[in-house]
């Protein structure tokens, strides 16, 4: 045994591991966006037509075999259309990758003000039980989604949030996109999440809350207009029963993650240049 492996080891090439990682990689992401939709339970009855299709080849089914092998041929094309909502998130996931060129020149002074802004909103919202959902954009634009509501692009203030979400506002059964330190638009319409996992006592507001993370990189705050209960959602996943500190704690983390990191390789060449400027200022002297 151990010398097969070691034959088919020493025969391999690096364009076949590379490969393989390929498929590997594919595979994961494919997997990744089709968990816990209805394309999974689909997933589930097509692996089960197939093996049946092969032991039918095995046990000498013909019949079986023949009727399968003409069915899987057409379904190939029928997949595609059942799987179109799942195969265009997945798509968009990959588009929306961690290799965004959208620039963002935030101070850290300017993300505690806007983090402390937006934790005061909700904790304004929550203990009034007035419903709100506010997005927080990340890498991914959405200014699609921001021209189905009222686009403002005005500065982020708490006092202005309040007013969008107060009861008697046009503005307060949508929501609200944040971009950097800016309300980019308001009374949004957001894509519903299809999900039929999730609770039945949540409402549309979750519900479209979760939708937009899971074609999307952004950051969701929901407040219940029901109960006033903070929940949370990102990457198509709700997290409920918030406090204040799981919030401040969860945007701190969002808007630093989008600062500029400065590379090792780059901090050796600053040093270099800082070192060869010392030595010149020496030289002069």
């Amino acid at each position: 045994m151990q010398e097969k492996i070691l034959s088919i080891i020493s025969v391999l090439e690096f364009s076949d591991v590379v490969d393989v990682l390929i498929i590997s990689v594919i595979a994961y992401y494919v997997i990744k966006s089709f968990r816990n939709t209805r394309a999974a339970q689909l997933g589930k009855g097509l692996g089960i037509i197939l093996l049946v299709y092969v032991l039918s080849g095995v046990f000498n089914l013909y019949t079986v075999n023949w009727l399968l092998k003409n069915l899987l041929s057409v379904g190939l094309i029928a997949l595609v259309v059942v799987f179109q909502p799942e195969l265009r998130r997945a798509l968009e996931f990959l588009g929306r990758g961690k290799f965004s060129l959208r620039g963002f020149s935030f101070e850290k002074e300017n993300v505690s003000s806007n983090v402390d802004i937006i934790v005061r909103a909700i904790e304004y919202f929550s203990s009034r039980k007035e419903g709100a959902l506010i997005i927080v954009e990340n890498e991914t634009a959405l200014q699609d989604v921001a021209d189905t509501g009222t686009v403002l692009d005005a500065t982020l203030t708490e006092p202005l949030l309040e007013n969008i979400f107060y009861k008697g506002s046009p503005l307060h059964d949508g929501a609200v996109i944040l971009r950097d330190n800016r309300i980019l638009a308001a009374g949004c319409v957001l894509p519903l999440t299809e999900n039929p996992n999730l609770s039945k006592d949540l409402g549309t507001r979750h519900r479209a809350g979760i939708g937009i993370t899971e074609v999307s990189d952004a950051l969701v705050l929901i407040v219940s207009e029901e109960t006033g209960i903070i929940s949370m959602a990102q990457d198509g996943k709700l997290s409920r029963f918030l406090d204040l500190k799981a919030v401040e704690k969860a945007l701190l983390n969002l808007y630093l993650s989008k600062q500029p990191q400065t590379s090792n390789v780059a901090k050796f060449g600053y040093n270099l240049l800082g070192m060869r400027k010392d030595d010149g200022a020496e030289r002069d002297n």
